[in-house]
């Protein structure tokens, strides 16, 4: 047994949309109270999307920095991670009206190879990240043109040559380098920074704060995130295409709260795996413990070649899905392989112990769902949990409307926590909001960090 770590997760404070915000708007109003005089607007316009553009992509390289105040800013690393890829994607798509727009008849004889080398790896890696989400982003009309370009043969080889997350991971780390470009080319080709001063200084300001926790990032950020070491003690299936993968410290555990999620390394035939997984086991348990769905080449893999005795290294812990910032009445909703941080924290209810009643439905597709049993011994013993298996096979699909019915509680004391597929999760947030609970008492665990 390991001493139980309490409360490891602070306050809640979520200022960093907000403090995104106000630096895109402050940078704008800087770009045009700061024009000089005798610039084309046209080209001042295409100059100042390329700037704002650099800051964008800034933050987000300060958004994966892993920095703990990062975590607490935003609410959850998983949500900074969301941040991360919505400011790259703003930054990507504002490239667009300043190579259409900005022009320099003196440009560099270095400054356009750069701004080549930096848009085009910008442009490879935002595609190469929605890829996955293709089918939500474009109308359904598209859908069937899209599909029949992806199966065709030479873009189905490319696929498999691009779907791994490890040589998505591997080509990521190369961001900072194609934004550190664009920001060079800016310096060397801005036509207005020879005139305001100020605005040289600050995009130095914007691109060198970037750049540096980048480097943190590459070069120190092992040095000070704590990486532990582990030992596969058993690998069990726990439901179909689920394995549940239990560690053994080697030295000093991790301490963890109940929902938090961390990074798991384990070594395969082709080198190490890094992913991150939920964990499922009690903060008061020696052993570490993770289910493992096989969702795609990796984790299918992992799978295969786990073995007892093999060495692990545990990164984080990280995540603030956690019941206790909701109100007395609650309502947990787990789809299939989301219910791991809902197993842990019903292990640990002795220490976390609840606020009030709660209800927990769990949906699987199938009559042969994961834990059923343990989950039932676990509810049967806390009277203020009510349990509801729901077989979507047979039952149907689960609605908003349904739950509140099921569960006659008003909406406005209820705090709803969500966790499973995104398309589950998206459909219960828009009919809670529907029904009345509030947007601040809905909590949702995003697993698609990527």
């Amino acid at each position: 047994m390991i001493p139980n770590p309490g409360r490891l997760l602070p306050p809640a404070r979520r200022i960093g949309p907000a403090v995104i915000l106000v630096l895109v708007g402050g940078y704008a109003v800087l770009w045009f109270a700061a024009r000089p005089g005798g610039q084309p607007t046209t080209s001042y316009v295409g100059q100042f999307f390329g700037a704002e553009a650099v800051l964008l992509l800034s933050i987000g390289l300060v958004l994966i920095s892993t920095l703990p105040w990062v975590e607490t800013w935003f609410d959850g690393i998983d949500r900074a991670a969301i941040w991360h890829r919505r400011v790259a994607i703003s930054g990507v798509v504002l490239l667009i009206p300043h190579v259409v727009l900005a022009a320099n008849p003196y440009k560099s004889s270095l400054g356009p190879p750069l701004a080549i080398i930096g848009a085009a790896g910008l442009v490879i890696l935002a595609g190469w990240a929605i890829l996955p989400r293709w089918r939500a982003m474009l109308p359904g009309a598209l859908h069937g043109p899209v599909l029949a370009i992806r199966d065709a043969p030479g873009v189905r080889r490319l696929r498999t040559m691009l779907s791994g997350y490890e040589q998505w991971r591997s080509f990521h780390r190369f961001t900072g380098l194609f934004v550190a470009a664009g920001f060079a080319h800016g310096l060397l080709d801005g036509t207005p920074f020879s005139h305001a001063p100020v605005l040289r200084w600050t995009l130095v300001a914007v691109g060198g704060i970037g750049l540096a926790f980048y480097v943190y990032r590459e070069v120190l950020a092992r040095h000070f995130v704590p990486l532990l070491d582990y030992q596969v003690d058993s690998v069990r299936e726990v439901g179909p295409g689920i394995a549940e993968i239990t560690l053994v410290p080697l030295g000093r555990p991790v301490a963890f709260a109940p929902g938090q999620f961390a990074m798991l390394f384990l070594e395969g035939k082709d080198g190490w795996h890094r992913h991150p997984f939920t964990i499922t086991s009690s903060p008061r348990e020696r052993a570490l413990s993770f289910a493992i769905k096989a969702l795609g080449d990796d984790t299918s893999q992992l799978r295969e070649f786990v073995k007892p005795g093999m060495p692990a290294v545990i990164g984080g812990p990280f995540g603030r899905f956690n019941h206790e910032k909701g109100t007395s009445s609650q309502l947990w909703i787990a789809g299939g392989i989301g219910v791991t941080p809902f197993l842990s924290w019903l292990r640990t209810l002795d220490d976390h112990p609840l606020r009030g009643p709660v209800d927990f439905f769990y949906l699987c597709s199938s009559a042969d769902i994961p834990y059923a049993e343990e989950i039932k011994t676990l509810a049967d013993g806390h009277d203020m949990v009510h349990l509801h298996f729901v077989n979507t096979g047979s039952e149907g699909h689960l609605t908003a409307e349904r739950v509140m019915a099921d569960i006659g509680k008003s909406p406005g004391t209820l705090s709803v926590f969500l966790c499973g597929p995104a398309g589950m999760v998206q459909s219960f947030q828009t009919g809670f909001r529907h029904a009345g609970v509030a947007s601040r008492h809905i909590y949702r665990e995003h697993f698609d960090l990527r």
